[in-house]
């Protein structure tokens, strides 16, 4: 099989031909019909993830058809399949209180195993594998894998966002993207944060109320003042010291920080502002990926049109066009987000 192959950190992926994937006894094999390039898979591509590792197959966006279906599996040959990135036991304590995302023993595919920037990707546990829904395309269903359903959980089964309240998201890649989509579809006023005035201005056409630069000033100060004492919720979405604490500040008095946010190996202990954490009363969640199990929550919004996330995915790329977009998230990137839906080229 064709696959993009991480030869050396920060070096273009090599593109391959691979041996194609056992079959897990409790999985599926899967040929892959999309797979998101995310800031996660940057990590792994600059050396700032402790289980990736040259020789390694970054990808863990993804959705497929199966073609092997091991004699545990629950799944059969042609089923369309969206997978989340974290596939969990589904016996542990915290799976059993379906907390899965805190499983003890998880596997993730493109991280503790070979991802799927591939023709073909092995995934074991398919319990935690969801029907993909014949009106969701592959490339949008990809997305849906890492971005979205982070996103969806953090402002749902984490922060509890509220219809009318004020929602401040710091940096609009596909999470913050996604996180401004949703917000608006739960009925909060948006602030959009970022340093890009084309990613501003596409989460402005998307339902921010306000577009924030955070270039050109205390962005936490501007929000105070927008929101007439600072946002309920604040979503940090890149990893950043800066951005941190600005979301941390913005806050008004019981206002809750979500950090999705994943940062780099020598940036994951930063100072924070603990006096505006103190004197605000501010409560501190940590969000990352979504249960399995609430994947009806969200697809049953996107199918019963409330919610359209289709502007999130901007590009399709083959293979050979992973490197790319991976390099470019040295720095600030373009809006939207690149899929590959090419595995041969």
């Amino acid at each position: 099989m064709r696959a993009a192959v991480l030869e050396a950190f920060r070096a273009p992926l090599a593109i391959a031909d691979l041996p194609e994937p056992a079959c897990p006894e409790d999985g599926v094999v899967l040929r892959l019909l999309a797979c998101g390039v995310c800031r996660s898979d940057w990590h792994g591509w600059a050396g700032e993830h402790k289980l990736v590792r040259p020789g390694h197959v970054l990808g863990h966006e993804y959705c497929g058809v199966v073609v092997e279906a091991g004699p545990r599996s629950q799944w059969s040959l042609g089923d369309r399949l969206i997978a989340p990135f974290i596939l969990s036991c589904g016996r542990c304590p915290a799976c059993r209180s379906g907390e899965s995302t805190t499983c003890v023993d998880q596997v993730i595919p493109g991280f503790s195993t070979q991802g799927a920037f591939a023709e073909f990707v092995a995934v074991p546990r398919d319990h935690n594998l969801v029907r993909l829904p014949e009106d969701l395309s592959p490339a949008l269903a990809a997305g849906l894998g890492c971005r979205v359903t982070t996103a969806w959980h953090a402002l749902t089964g984490r922060a509890g966002l509220k219809s009318g309240e004020w929602l401040a998201v710091h940096g609009t890649g596909g999470i913050g993207l996604a996180a401004v989509i949703l917000g608006r579809a739960m009925g909060a006023r948006v602030i959009a944060v970022d340093v890009v005035p084309e990613k501003l201005a596409q989460a402005q056409e998307l339902g921010a109320e306000a577009a924030v630069d955070a270039r050109a000033g205390d962005a936490a100060q501007t929000i105070r003042d927008l929101t007439n004492g600072g946002a309920h919720v604040s979503l940090e979405a890149l990893g950043a010291k800066a951005t941190l604490n600005a979301s941390l500040r913005c806050l008004r008095p019981l206002g809750r920080h979500i950090q999705v946010g994943l940062p780099s190996i020598h940036e994951a202990q930063m100072e924070i502002d603990v006096m505006a954490v103190y004197s605000g009363q501010l409560a501190l969640f940590g969000s990352r990926g979504m249960p399995a199990w609430r994947y009806p929550s969200l697809l049953g919004l996107i199918e019963a049109g409330r919610v359209d996330l289709s502007p999130l995915v901007s590009r399709h790329i083959g293979l050979s066009g992973v490197s790319a977009e991976l390099a470019a998230m040295d720095g600030p990137t373009p809006p939207g987000t690149a899929v590959v839906t090419e595995f041969r080229s």
